[in-house]
């Protein structure tokens, strides 16, 4: 339906755009497949394996915490274990490319706050995450960072929020357990 220009175009702005977020990310995390040029193509699969071993914090850390600032999370461990691959398409604004980055520098800033120790592996904003409205209207708060951080991290976070649902679930149990949540077959039948 977009024609050859429109399809040629798009793909241009999807590369491009792929390409801005890995300049924007490469001094902060490894990249892969970087051609020799130095480009990518349509995606930025961004290396947390380095990180990971460095920090004990995980690519499924980063893409929960993700969510606090308004995202949601990009594929994870696809096509290499312990990478998040971040495909950008033509329809990003040069803006949301600049939050997601801005998100993606602020959680590398909070791994080297651990790496650090100023925050312990088992206490920290990205293995806590996601922060619902419960966590944050909760009466006790037991952690060591704030709850403005928790729920808050960006000025884009405060001023349009998007509230997950539930705190992190054991995904794995989930895929191997399937329960359903539905009302029961009963509940539909005539007496």
């Amino acid at each position: 339906m977009m024609g050859e220009q429109g399809l040629t175009h798009a793909t241009e702005l999807a590369i491009l755009s792929a390409n801005y977020v890995m300049e924007r990310l490469r001094p902060y995390y490894p990249v892969l497949y970087r051609g020799k040029n130095g480009r990518i193509a349509h995606e930025c699969i961004i290396d947390i394996r380095p990180l990971k071993e460095a920090s004990g914090i995980s690519e499924e850390d980063i893409a929960k915490r993700l969510m606090d600032y308004g995202f949601h999370a990009p594929t994870m461990s696809f096509p290499v274990a312990g990478t998040l691959m971040v495909e950008p398409t033509e329809s990003e604004s040069q803006e949301e490319l600049d939050r997601f980055c801005d998100a993606m520098i602020a959680i590398r800033e909070e791994i080297a706050k651990v790496q650090d120790g100023e925050w312990t592996l088992e206490d920290n904003p990205l293995v806590n995450a996601p922060h619902t409205q419960a966590d944050l209207m909760a009466d006790e708060w037991s952690h060591t960072y704030s709850r403005e951080l928790a729920c808050f991290p960006s000025a884009h976070s405060k001023a349009s929020k998007y509230w997950p649902s539930v705190n992190r679930v054991d995904n794995v149990y989930g895929d191997r357990n399937l329960i359903c949540s539905c009302p029961s077959i009963e509940n539909y039948m005539d007496e």
